[in-house]
């Protein structure tokens, strides 16, 4: 009798240990997005929630107009995803979800706003300005590191080491950028790069100060001023009447991500049995005898060995970049997004990711990073003329074929197809870009060798792309420090094109930001980029008018901007001597106006008939 009882107690806290190894009160950690709005054209959200064993809780809430539709149950049990329909009916205000685990209960609150923001269009009157948030002004040296996170160094000295630069550097500064006449600011990734220093290619131990190791997508990193610095720089551009562009990383993650040390399934990334890089090779995705094994190695590749590849064919994933992007429009007021990497990304979820962001917010420009200086390769990756079997729908681009011809049109002697015919074939081949106007232009970036050194520190040189840039068709962008004649190569690695802007940081010995702390040469350079800039503003002939171009002779391209208003001649003469040239041949254009003014030099042209250009120069004439 006594063996029996012994046999029920034993069974009693078998059972009972049983149970407090399955029912424990739930452990949250995240839940994506972190909040969300009543209004959006869709009504279905999925959250993603991470906790310990967080499976095994059931979800519940009670709120009008919200209810669960769906969880799902993945490989990691610390991963739950919760389906929810948000009604019409449904108001702005805080909901209670309850993750319930036998007699234990976590309450989560949700909060649902109301969704406001309208995206400001950025067009073809607009200047965007690029810079890195960490190189370009510190602000606020309090926010420069944190013991707490995996890369606690600071030091403006170490070229590979963060600077401290910041959102209040930036605000610090928007006077000096709407002057130049900058219309829209880029930051590149604003998005928390809590990693430890990776090892480059060159052997140097580098941290992600250029933003592009993700960690956790729901967090601005706070050495920049976190969530409430970035609000605060949105809101410093829109009551300028500025507009702020966000850059999106789909392609990969830092191998620090919460997400890559704790997968929720085994093919939520991109895994090979070894180490397997991407091969580089756009001609793969496109080529029609092309195999699947290459476009494979191009998308499923890893950048490098530190930034997993994002598997995007996964649902659920698919869901939470989507999600993420249309959470950012709305939380931060984004007017815009650049997409870095864009050919490595798998295009059925980019077209879908495009799409989402454009029901929600028709406005915004969405434009891409492929860097492909052909256009015949290039306008796979845009909506385009051609009939593709697939064919993508990213409205814009940026240009890298002008961008490689304007630099070697102004290094190269003219001949058939070399010099400035370089750049005259490029844009001869817009035909097949469904809207060239989508095209974002320039002349340099973060990733390139800085224009003026890529031009010998030829000055002439330099005006004549500046010139060329802010008059051409599409969407012009410049990078941090152009204006002021920054130069260098990426020579012996990328932090010598991403240098501190001079003046951003205390004891700096002099501003770049004030005409006083520049030399006479860079004064030049800033007014010459100030009056263009805010010229091509104000002149929808120069912005939005129709492109003419002529076949270049004797090394003189000359192109026209014009509308029933008024008509913008462009003459470039790329030769070391003056070229004097008869105007017969531009007579379909030029028909009707007697004279012109140089908007570069205000003098009045009297009898257009020739024209005499000197040396390594460009006229901008608007004609009477």
């Amino acid at each position: 009798m006594m063996n029996v009882f012994k046999s029920i107690l034993l069974s009693l806290f078998i059972g009972w240990g049983g149970f407090c190894a399955t029912a424990q009160n739930p452990e949250i950690k995240h839940i994506h997005p972190t909040n969300w709005w009543v209004g959006m054209k869709t009504p279905n959200l999925q959250l993603l929630v991470y906790g310990k064993n967080i499976s095994s809780a059931k979800v519940s809430l009670t709120y009008p107009g919200v209810r669960i539709k769906k969880s799902h149950k993945v490989e990691n049990p610390n991963y739950l995803m919760v389906d929810l329909e948000i009604s019409k009916a449904a108001k702005p205000g805080t909901m209670r979800l309850v993750f319930s685990n036998g007699n234990f209960k976590n309450t989560q609150n949700y909060t649902l706003g109301v969704k406001k923001y309208k995206p400001v269009a950025i067009n073809t009157p607009d200047f965007i300005y690029l810079l890195m948030p960490d190189r370009f002004a510190n602000g606020d040296e309090s926010n420069d590191k944190f013991n707490d996170m995996l890369d606690r160094q600071a030091d403006k000295n170490v070229p590979f080491l963060r600077h401290g630069g910041d959102f209040q550097g930036i605000i610090n500064h928007l006077d000096y950028l709407q002057e130049l006449g900058v219309t829209t600011l880029w930051n590149t990734p604003v998005i928390e790069n809590d990693t430890r220093l990776k090892k480059e290619l060159h052997g140097n131990l580098q941290a992600a100060y250029h933003g592009y190791h993700f960690s956790d997508q729901y967090k601005i990193d706070r050495r920049f001023g976190g969530n409430e610095g970035y609000k605060k720089l949105s809101t410093a551009l829109h009551q300028r009447g500025m507009k702020l562009i966000q850059d999106a990383v789909y392609n990969h993650v830092s191998e620090d991500h919460w997400m890559f040390v704790d997968p929720p399934t085994k093919d939520w990334f991109n895994r090979s049995p070894s180490y397997t890089g991407t091969t580089h090779k756009e001609q793969s995705v496109f080529d029609p005898a092309g195999t699947e094994a290459d476009r494979k190695l191009l998308t499923d590749g890893w950048f490098t060995p530190f930034l997993p590849d994002v598997n995007q064919r996964s649902p659920f994933f698919a869901t939470y970049l989507i999600q993420h992007a249309i959470w950012s429009t709305e939380e931060f007021g984004v007017d815009g997004w650049r997409i870095d990497t864009y050919k490595y990304n798998d295009m059925p979820f980019m077209n879908r990711c495009n799409q989402a962001l454009l029901d929600e917010y028709p406005n915004l420009l969405i434009f891409g990073e492929t860097f492909v200086t052909n256009p015949a390769w290039l306008n796979y990756f845009v909506r385009n003329n051609v009939k593709y079997p697939f064919n993508c729908n990213l409205p814009g681009t940026c240009d890298f074929p002008t961008y490689s011809a304007i630099n070697e049109s102004l290094n190269q002697p003219f001949s058939w197809d070399g010099g400035i015919n370089r750049l005259y074939s490029t844009l001869a081949q817009d035909y097949l870009y469904a809207d060239p106007s989508k095209m974002v232009t320039f002349l340099e970036n973060h990733d390139t060798d800085r224009f003026f050194s890529v031009v010998g520190e030829d000055f002439n040189k330099y005006k004549l792309g500046v010139t060329w840039l802010l008059t051409a068709r599409g969407i012009p962008h410049f990078y941090y420090g152009t204006e002021v004649l920054m130069k260098n190569t990426k020579n012996p690695t990328d932090a010598e094109v991403r240098k501190d802007f001079e003046g951003g940081w205390k004891g700096d010995k002099q501003s770049k930001f004030t005409a006083t702390g520049r030399n006479a040469k860079e004064n030049e350079a800033f007014e010459l980029v100030k009056k263009l800039a805010n010229y091509r503003k104000n002149t929808p002939a120069l912005h939005s008018g129709k492109f003419t171009q002529y076949l270049p002779q004797d090394g003189v391209y000359v192109y026209f901007r014009y509308d029933n208003a008024k008509t913008i001649m462009v003459v470039m003469n790329t030769n070391a001597a003056e070229s004097t040239f008869d105007t017969a041949r531009f007579s379909e254009r030029m028909k009707g106006f007697s004279s012109a003014q140089n908007v570069l030099s205000g003098e009045t042209i009297s009898g257009l008939s020739s024209m005499k250009v000197p040396a390594m120069s460009a006229w901008v004439l608007e004609l009477k």
